[in-house]
């Protein structure tokens, strides 16, 4: 199938956009809000979606957002537009973050996604999205024992425990803690103190 097209934007509407390449049109679907211009030159990562009476394409500005596009298609009651909507809505780093911190209400908040179903999303997708997948986590450990990865992990998760108790978001203080920076040795207490620098 179409794996990216590269090509001029020829026409713009709120959830589509029409790549001109090679003397021919597609019809793309893209998340609300993307901002793209016509006349401007593009490369959008696609999916196609195929149904008995469908023929679509599905585009995003990024490999990674496509990727999230296609988990979140395989958990049910989520299709293509109800992908779509949760990506208009959050970035690829903010869905891992109310998927890791089990924030139903800010996946809740994309049109025509309910409570129950954002609860799906995370049930389902919580042993596939890692918060260590999100870009530029200054957060990690690289290269370290799988013990003293547990260790980290443990620790994290009780400091955002920890602000989530203080009445901090839960994706909010995951975005707090990922950006503190830490070694193996680092306790959940540290970490809950140069996170709280983060939200004041």
């Amino acid at each position: 199938m179409i794996a990216y097209l590269i090509g001029t934007v020829a026409e713009v509407s709120e959830d589509n956009i029409v790549v001109e390449m090679n003397g021919m049109g597609f019809n793309v679907r893209v998340p609300y809000g993307y901002g793209f211009k016509v006349g401007s030159e593009i490369k959008v990562h696609t999916y196609t979606y195929v149904k008995e009476d469908a023929f679509q394409l599905f585009g995003f500005d990024t490999k990674d957002q496509l990727e999230l596009f296609k988990k979140l298609i395989t958990v049910n009651g989520i299709g293509p537009k109800g992908a779509l909507a949760i990506l208009s809505v959050m970035s690829a780093n903010d869905l891992r973050f109310a998927i890791y911190s089990q924030d139903a209400s800010a996946i809740a908040k994309a049109p025509g996604i309910g409570k129950k179903t954002a609860e799906r999303v995370i049930l389902d997708l919580k042993d596939k999205v890692k918060l260590e997948e999100i870009n530029e986590l200054p957060g990690q450990l690289t290269g370290s024992s799988k013990a003293a990865t547990e260790h980290f992990d443990a620790a994290r998760k009780d400091a955002i425990d920890a602000l989530a108790a203080l009445g901090y978001g839960v994706s909010e203080a995951a975005k707090a803690v990922s950006r503190v920076t830490v070694t193996e040795d680092t306790t959940a207490e540290e970490i809950l103190k140069n996170a709280l620098k983060f939200l004041f």
